[in-house]
């Protein structure tokens, strides 16, 4: 685990999933849409520069890393208040010669694709169809949220661990008869600003820099 310092004048930091996209091949350091947010991207290079070859998103165009769903080689970008086609094309350019196909995800509602849509495997979508289009997603089994729990559509994968918020029993109750099983994790402060599980952190397999 790497945990980075804090820094009080980036209210906003400990949503770190927004400032970097990390592959396996490379991070790509976003562009917020929020402009008061793009100070914190120069922390977050520097603690991935010895992970990671480092690319970056450049103005105009905006991308933050809670609109990006990576579904094995594909990545879903929401195009909403945070994120623009400018951002996604940028990020479709990077990608390529990596073999991934990036495919645009209209909003409708929330902050974030990851707020209306995440995966519970390479097959599995759990969503909130209220907020986002289902039909960029033919081909994946998608089961819905809970009407009574709109937020409940962010989980956290990490290997076999399939983590949920404790604020939504009712959707946990749907994936696990589904099959899945998880684990519930209180974050009902990060909740009050619409952040959910997967906001908190950077997932990648660590990869040291290489001796000189």
């Amino acid at each position: 685990m790497i945990a980075l310092a804090t820094h009080l004048e980036h209210p906003d930091a400990v949503f770190v999933e927004d400032t970097a996209l990390v592959l396996d091949e490379l991070a790509i350091v976003t562009r917020p849409g929020a402009s008061s947010r793009r100070g914190e991207c120069a922390a977050i290079a520097e603690a991935l520069r010895p992970h990671r070859e480092l690319h970056a998103i450049d103005a105009p165009g905006v991308l933050e890393g809670g609109d990006v769903l990576r579904v094995g080689r594909t990545l879903y970008v929401g195009l909403g208040t945070r994120s623009d086609r400018e951002g996604h094309e940028q990020l479709a350019r990077l990608v390529h010669p990596f073999g991934y196909a990036v495919r645009s995800v209209p909003l409708r509602g929330c902050l974030h694709l990851k707020t209306g849509v995440t995966a519970l495997d390479e097959q599995t979508l759990l969503a909130q169809p209220e907020w986002i289009d289902l039909q960029g997603f033919e081909g994946f089994r998608v089961l819905r949220v809970d009407p009574r729990e709109p937020f409940a559509a962010n989980t956290l994968r990490v290997g076999e661990t399939l983590f949920v918020s404790a604020s939504h029993p009712r959707t946990r109750e749907r994936i696990e008869a589904a099959g899945f099983a998880t684990r519930a994790l209180a974050i009902d402060e990060i909740e009050r600003a619409e952040g959910g599980l997967t906001c908190l952190s950077l997932l990648f397999r660590r990869r040291e820099a290489s001796a000189p």
